[in-house]
């Protein structure tokens, strides 16, 4: 059986499954699954290491499927280190993992710790070609699997949903999702050739950057009225104003350097929020 499309033997076959392990995409959720359980106050390391191991894999499974549709249905990429039936067998094994994370999660924590889990496998899995021709889903996928990965690695250490986690989780969907309508602005010329309905495609590029921004100016504003009322630590606001500075500089930015400059400003984000929830414990939790 045929897995890698250069090259041959395990070596080559292990090197072709490895390549769609893509740190970029696949460490916002699995921190913010880690970030989830941080915030909890509890921090049980084997059930933080359990759910954010299905987090990876859900994340595997969708960078695997996107791939296979965009060079074998698509002709959009150039390459694909993976055949077809390597690209199923990598969907099976990582589906097959996640599915085994879910089980050991349902049975040590509960049917609602797995029922918040699984939906990160199913965005992922159906992002390409069924969520992603659709502007709400295509914006909205990876940023709910984001707050979904957040709210799950609360849960199953404490078995309960805060004011706090929630709000968390809708700061993030928002502002990545404002991301998200940037990094779709990137393909605009190509989106439209074969009718995917990103923001960008539906509205026009300057109006999309104008929705992205907005998303993210009321992501940043949230996050500064939730420390307001104390349901986020005062020194959150710091994450916003770091952010803030970034989103600055993508604005004069074109749309690849812009997305570049937003996700790692998201991961600046991320850790600034980790320290003040280290530091300032949330008493809401």
């Amino acid at each position: 059986m045929t897995i890698a499309r250069h090259g041959s033997g395990p070596g080559a076959a292990v090197r072709a499954l490895a390549s769609q392990i893509h740190p970029v995409f696949m460490l916002p959720p699995v921190a913010s699954s880690v970030f989830g359980a941080a915030l909890s106050g509890r921090f049980d390391v084997a059930l933080a290491l359990l759910h954010a191991t299905a987090a990876f894999f859900a994340l595997y499974t969708a960078h695997v499927k996107d791939g296979y549709v965009d060079f074998y249905g698509r002709d959009e990429d150039d390459d694909h280190p993976l055949t077809a039936r390597g690209c199923r067998v990598a969907m099976t094994l990582s589906t097959v993992a996640f599915a085994g994370c879910l089980a050991a999660i349902w049975l040590v924590v509960g049917p609602l710790a797995a029922a918040i889990t699984l939906p990160g496998w199913i965005i992922g899995y159906l992002h390409a070609p069924q969520f992603d021709m659709n502007p709400v889903t295509a914006t909205v996928g990876y940023p709910s699997g984001i707050a979904l990965a957040l709210l799950g690695g609360f849960y199953v250490q404490v078995e309960t949903l805060t004011p706090a986690v929630l709000a968390f989780a809708g700061v993030f969907l928002t502002i990545l999702s404002g991301i998200k309508v940037i990094d779709d602005a990137q393909d605009y010329e190509y989106d439209r050739s074969i009718d995917k309905r990103t923001v960008a495609v539906v509205v026009g590029q300057r109006s999309a950057r104008r929705f992205a921004f907005g998303l993210m100016i009321a992501g940043l504003g949230g996050v500064v009225a939730f420390a307001a009322v104390a349901v986020f630590p005062p020194s959150a606001v710091l994450a916003a104003v770091a952010f803030g500075v970034v989103a600055l500089l993508a604005a004069r930015a074109d749309p690849e350097i812009a997305t570049m400059l937003l996700i790692r400003g998201s991961y600046v984000f991320l850790a600034i929020l980790v320290v003040a929830v280290w530091v300032e414990p949330l008493s809401a939790v």
